[in-house]
């Protein structure tokens, strides 16, 4: 049932040989330029540190991206809609800010309200987990954002407009931008801002991102931008969704010391086995400070609703976004299993409101709450 984005239409496709046999063969030519671009913002700065999504925020970054070109007729306005009820549900808990492109702005505010506030940039799509920043913080309390030059997950989509979301939001943020010798996305990183990760082999250490990269210097780079001490390596499964099998599907901190893991149950599924093996490695895992990790299941839906059910439905709960004072999750029509979810989140998540959402627009483009939003720590 855990499907994803296996694969974009025809309009979204990169167009010319050359540029994607740059990301899958010669490595990011975006990092490159990035580089060179700002090396002031590398090597020299140290001490910087991810925190925990379940720290205070000061807001959530959002993206009002869905093109027609990518999402096609069916998809395009529901999908809308239901990005816009993500807005308003956060928006009740911690400031949104949320990019339009300027043509879309008036459908963008009259969706979301005037709680929501929205800023004018290109898009391509409304990704912000993988476009965005990723917002960082040195011993100081210096505040800057981590790029990691979006590549269009591997070259699969055009990108041209998100590559230069994440300097955006920074500069709107009013922060400086730290450029990363890797190539990956905000959604295949899962920290607990207590020196622990744990990431997908299949995301980052893929060629089409980082082509030769060992662990180690992957893990190197993690612990100069990130502050990441520890890295759980979990082997996801590349190849079968756009994002070759993003962490943040598969499992998430609660808090230092537990986990929240998918468990897809069932055995026709790709994912069957991987989540098996994740369990099993998580399970066996300590973390940073050598604590052994605490890991709870929570299983995917039997069945979903039907209006927008594709093979590229992401039905997972693990994708869930915890903001001030709530966490924002999904519901997908199954009595039995969104009420788990809800339990589970209330057990994991006692001072929190638990507010559970009809992202099924959202889900059949293959992702979810937490894919559409970044925090910016407070």
């Amino acid at each position: 049932m855990m499907n994803r984005r296996h694969f974009l239409r025809n309009a979204a496709l990169l167009s010319g040989s050359a540029l994607l046999g740059g990301c899958l063969a010669g490595g990011s030519s975006q990092a490159e330029a990035q580089n060179a671009a700002a090396p002031k913002d590398r090597l020299q700065t140290s001490g910087w540190r991810m925190p925990d999504e379940g720290e205070p925020h000061a807001a959530t970054w959002m993206a009002f991206g869905p093109r027609a070109e990518i999402w096609g007729g069916k998809l395009l306005e529901p999908a809308r809609s239901h990005l816009a009820g993500i807005a308003r549900a956060i928006s009740q808990f911690e400031p949104v800010r949320m990019l339009a492109p300027q043509e879309n702005m008036e459908l963008a505010r009259r969706l979301c309200g005037d709680s929501v506030q929205l800023i004018a940039q290109p898009l391509d799509d409304l990704w912000m987990r993988d476009t965005g920043p990723v917002f960082v913080r040195d011993a100081q309390g210096q505040w800057a954002g981590a790029g990691f030059n979006f590549n269009g997950w591997g070259g699969k989509q055009s990108h041209a407009r998100d590559a230069k979301v994440a300097a955006a939001v920074c500069g709107q943020a009013g922060i400086k931008l730290l450029a990363s010798s890797l190539t990956l996305e905000g959604g295949g990183l899962e920290v607990d801002g207590d020196g622990t990760a744990i990431i997908t082999e299949s995301c980052v250490l893929n060629r089409n991102r980082n082509p030769g990269v060992s662990k180690a210097a992957c893990e190197a780079e993690l612990k100069r931008l990130l502050g990441v001490d520890k890295v759980i390596w979990l082997p996801g499964i590349a190849g079968r969704d756009i994002t070759d099998g993003h962490t943040d599907f598969y499992a998430r901190f609660v808090r230092p010391g537990v986990v929240i893991a998918g468990l897809d149950s069932d055995t026709s599924s790709f994912d069957y086995a991987v989540t098996q093996k994740h369990l099993q490695i998580l399970r066996q895992a300590s973390d940073a400070k050598g604590r052994r990790l605490q890991v709870i299941t929570l299983r995917g839906p039997d069945k979903i609703r039907p209006a927008f059910e594709n093979r590229e439905f992401a039905a997972g709960y693990v994708n869930f976004y915890v903001c001030n004072g709530a966490v924002i999750a999904p519901q997908f029509g199954d009595a039995d299993a969104d009420a788990n979810c809800r339990d589970i989140l209330r057990e994991q998540f006692p001072n929190r409101e638990i507010v559970q959402l009809n992202i099924d627009a959202i889900a059949a483009g293959g992702g979810g709450i937490h894919c559409a939003t970044q925090q910016q720590p407070a």
